[in-house]
């Protein structure tokens, strides 16, 4: 993804122009003015990516999204939290500054420097009324499976005290290691429910990103509803591209959010698509299209 924002740079926007930004306050500014919030069936809490829409600032981007009836503005470090606060709205899943894709749980050599980087973030989160903060197994680098999943286990388990105490969720991202994420340890859903059940606490969840488990597995809908107890938070994406969710592309997310819905799942379901077309508009279809 070189000529566009990606998570291993995110959060925030892309310099331009003064007039160029003046021109897109002015429109997105008048999007969220003009449009009102849709008659939503409430089944899906839906949430937006911050990292996809890095052009629009973040207040326009708050504006827009409560405007579509979405709750939450998510991937967000505790200096942007109160920005969506002040629209009423949440951040679903916290970015956690210093905690990268690369370098995770699954190395020992790593786990005192993230364990005080979650020490500090935990209870933060928990003060600002957040429930979820990420987490990464990292990347093999030559490390078997069975050995990183035991290391993740063991490093995890130093913060659920904190972690229950705060009533705060540690979500591990499941990603694909085929085409985004080389080498990434946590690509199978199976490996990632490992993790929690040698965990064993209930704060140890995992975020099924739909579109990397139907690059590395596909099999959505069966996979998500037999380990939907692990699963804290969901991401979308079109397949193949990371676009817009329509008819463009392979998965079929009305059937998968039924899905998700018939699970009695009461989480939140961010929009993680990178647009080809204006973003705001590709954005409220993919609520339309997941609001089942």
């Amino acid at each position: 993804m070189k000529t566009r924002l990606s998570r291993r740079t995110a959060i925030g926007g892309v310099a331009g122009s003064a007039a160029a930004l003046a021109a897109a306050r002015f429109v997105w500014g008048a999007y969220a003015a003009e449009e009102s919030a849709p008659a939503l069936k409430g089944r899906i809490n839906h949430s937006v990516c911050r990292w996809c829409y890095g052009r629009i600032p973040l207040e326009e981007l708050c504006k827009a999204a409560k405007a579509m009836g979405i709750k939450s503005v998510e991937l967000l470090g505790p200096k942007e939290w109160p920005v969506v606060k002040q629209f009423g709205l949440t951040c679903a899943m916290a970015s956690v500054p210093g905690a990268g894709i690369p370098k995770g749980f699954n190395r020992v050599e790593h786990h005192d420097k993230l364990v005080k980087i979650y020490e500090e973030i935990i209870p933060l989160a928990a003060q600002a009324g957040l429930t979820n903060v990420i987490c990464f197994s990292g990347n093999r680098e030559g490390l078997d499976d069975e050995q990183g999943a035991k290391n993740c286990a063991v490093g995890l388990k130093r913060i659920m005290k904190l972690a229950e105490q705060h009533k705060v969720n540690v979500v591990m991202e499941l990603l694909n290691s085929k085409k985004d994420h080389k080498d990434y340890q946590c690509d199978r859903t199976h490996w990632g429910v490992q993790v929690c059940k040698m965990v064993g606490s209930e704060r140890c969840k995992l975020l099924y990103d739909i579109y990397h488990m139907q690059i590395m597995e596909g099999d959505l809908i069966d996979t998500i509803t037999k380990n939907i107890q692990y699963i804290a938070h969901f991401h979308t994406g079109g397949v193949p591209g990371r676009n817009e969710i329509d008819e463009t592309q392979e998965i079929n997310y009305k059937a998968v959010m039924r899905a998700i819905a018939g699970t009695g799942y009461s989480g939140f379901v961010g929009q993680e698509f990178i647009p080809k077309r204006d973003p705001l508009t590709s954005l409220r279809q993919a609520i339309e299209i997941c609001d089942v």
